[in-house]
C-alpha cells in the first residue's frame, strides 16, 4: 500500500493537519488515521464550499484526512476474502477521494454518508479483480451474489447452530437457494453457479518441477487438443491429399512395369493380410532376376518422389 502522511501526535494539537513522513506499517497508519480529528458540520460544510467554489486542494485534504477512519473501519468488513488489509485501505482511499472530489454540499447530508458508496465500490471492484486469477463476477447480479452469498450462508448455519467447519464443505438446500434468490432478487441458477464458482479454487496450468527432481506434469499437458490445432489440421489435410490424389498422379509418371512392381509391391494388401508379391515371385513373371526387379523399384520411387514434391 502506497504510504500515507498523517499528522505527528505532538503536532496534533498545534496543527492537526501538519503532514509527517510516510508511515512504516499497517498498524501505524491505523493508530494515526484514528487519532486525527474529525470535522463538525459547520467545518466540513465550510471545507466543501471552498472545494467547490475555489478548488482549494487544501480543504480537500482535511476532508480525506478526517475521513481515514472511515475507510479503515468499513475496509475491516472484508478481511474475509483473504487480501491485505494495507491494499483494501488503499482502494478504500481512493473512493474516499473520488467522494470528496464529487460532494456537494448543498445536498443536506454529511460527507460520510455519501463516502460509504464510493469507498465500497472501489474495495468491491479491487476483491473481483483480485480475489482469484478468473474473474468471477461480470453483471450486476453477480455482483450482488458475490458480496451476500457468504454472509448468507454463514446466517443459515448460525440459525441452524451447526458447525462452521462442518457445514462450510456442504452446499446449500433448495429452500436456502430460493431463500437467497428471492431476497437479492436473481436466479435459482444463478445462485447455484455463483456458489460453485466460489467453492472452487483456481488450478495452475502449466507444470511445476517436482522436489524429486521428476518430470513435471500439468493440466495443460492433456487439456490441449492438437487435432484442432491450425497447423495440426494442415498438415494432417496434406497427408491425405498426398495419400490419395498424390499417390493416383504420381503412380501415371511410371511405365506399365514400374507402376504394377509398385503396387504389387507396397500398395497391396492381400486377405491373409500378407501383402503383395515378393522380389522373387516378379522376377519369375517377368524372367528377370531379383536385383533387376530391385533396382526398377528404387527408379520407380524415384520418380514417384518427384512428382509428389511438385504436387505438394
Amino acid at each position: 500500500m502506497t504510504s500515507l502522511s498523517l499528522p505527528s501526535q505532538s503536532s496534533v494539537s498545534t496543527n492537526p493537519w501538519a503532514l509527517v513522513p510516510p508511515l512504516g506499517n499497517i498498524e501505524a497508519y491505523i493508530s494515526a488515521a484514528n487519532r486525527l480529528p474529525m470535522l463538525t458540520l459547520e467545518q466540513e460544510q465550510a471545507f466543501a464550499r471552498q472545494l467547490k467554489d475555489h478548488n482549494d486542494l487544501d480543504a480537500a485534504g482535511k476532508l480525506i484526512l478526517s475521513h481515514l477512519r472511515l475507510v479503515v473501519s468499513i475496509s475491516r468488513q472484508y478481511l474475509g476474502y483473504g487480501l491485505p488489509h494495507a491494499d483494501l485501505i488503499q482502494e478504500g482511499n481512493v473512493g474516499l477521494m473520488k467522494a470528496v472530489k464529487r460532494f456537494d454540499p448543498d445536498q443536506g447530508v454529511r460527507l460520510v454518508s455519501y463516502a460509504m458508496h464510493w469507498i465500497k465500490a472501489e474495495i468491491h471492484e479491487y476483491i473481483i479483480k483480485n480475489w482469484r486469477m478468473v474473474k468471477l463476477a461480470t453483471t450486476k447480479s453477480q455482483r450482488k451474489l458475490f458480496f451476500n452469498l457468504r454472509s448468507m450462508k454463514q446466517g443459515f448455519r448460525a440459525q441452524a447452530g451447526e458447525d462452521h467447519d462442518a457445514s462450510r464443505r456442504d452446499g446449500l438446500n433448495d429452500a436456502q437457494i430460493d431463500i437467497i434468490a428471492k431476497d437479492l432478487n436473481v436466479k435459482r441458477e444463478e445462485v447455484i453457479e455463483m456458489e460453485a464458482r466460489m467453492a472452487g479454487g483456481d488450478v495452475l496450468l502449466d507444470p511445476v518441477a517436482s522436489d524429486d527432481g521428476e518430470d513435471a506434469f500439468g493440466p495443460i499437458a492433456y487439456l490441449a487438443d492438437a487435432h484442432h490445432e491450425p497447423t495440426a489440421m494442415m498438415e494432417a489435410h496434406q497427408r491425405d491429399m498426398l495419400s490419395s490424389d498424390g499417390i493416383t498422379q504420381a503412380l501415371e509418371v511410371l511405365d506399365a512395369r514400374s507402376r504394377r512392381i509398385v503396387e504389387e509391391r507396397w500398395l497391396k494388401v492381400n486377405d491373409d493380410s500378407s501383402g503383395g508379391m515378393t522380389l522373387h515371385e516378379l522376377a519369375a513373371e517377368y524372367g528377370v532376376s531379383a536385383e533387376r526387379i530391385r533396382q526398377i523399384e528404387v527408379a520407380a520411387m524415384k520418380k514417384m518422389k518427384a512428382a509428389l514434391l511438385e504436387f505438394t
